[in-house]
């Protein structure tokens, strides 16, 4: 009786040592958004001009951002079996006029998915859009939000949380 009260106890420790250092983990940073596009970002020469850098860890194939907050100020359905050219949906010079209006703010598009490039978590794969980084909370994007509305050049936009994602594979 004695040793099983004794190897009962030993687990019962056991068990709450484990917890305790499982409690005490720190959660997987994500990697980070550069959203002000004059801010130093590890690797931004590796993303196209319309792409939301990422501080991708080294050698990541298949990863997700952390989380924040865009507006999308222009979005259009993509038929890819029609044979348009992705390139051409949204000009250098229209999302340079853009960002123009937003400087601390990456203006980034979604033109074609394709492996290797961003796509953003929550957003129909078959849209192309042009959006614009708002922040990491609600309460920055909400405050973002009145100064894309502000300038009157895109009715009707919205926040939407969302992750940079990319699949290289």
């Amino acid at each position: 009786m004695k040793k099983l009260l004794l190897w009962s106890s030993v687990l019962v420790c056991v068990c709450f040592f484990f917890g305790v250092v499982q409690a005490q983990k720190k959660p997987k940073k994500l990697p980070r958004v550069c959203g002000d596009p004059d801010a130093a970002c590890k690797g931004r020469s590796l993303f196209h001009s319309y792409e939301l850098p990422v501080e991708w860890p080294k050698n990541s194939v298949i990863a997700e951002s952390e989380p924040f907050y865009a507006i999308i100020l222009k979005s259009a359905k993509f038929d890819y079996s029609s044979g348009a050219d992705c390139d051409k949906v949204y000009s250098e010079g229209e999302l340079q006029s853009i960002q123009w209006l937003f400087p601390t703010n990456k203006v980034f598009a979604q033109k074609c998915i394709e492996p290797g490039t961003n796509y953003y978590e929550g957003v129909d794969g078959d849209f192309v859009f042009i959006a614009v980084y708002a922040g990491k909370t609600l309460a920055e994007a909400n405050n973002f939000l009145k100064k894309v509305q502000e300038t009157g050049q895109f009715p009707g936009v919205k926040v939407r949380k969302t992750r940079v994602g990319v699949n290289g594979t």
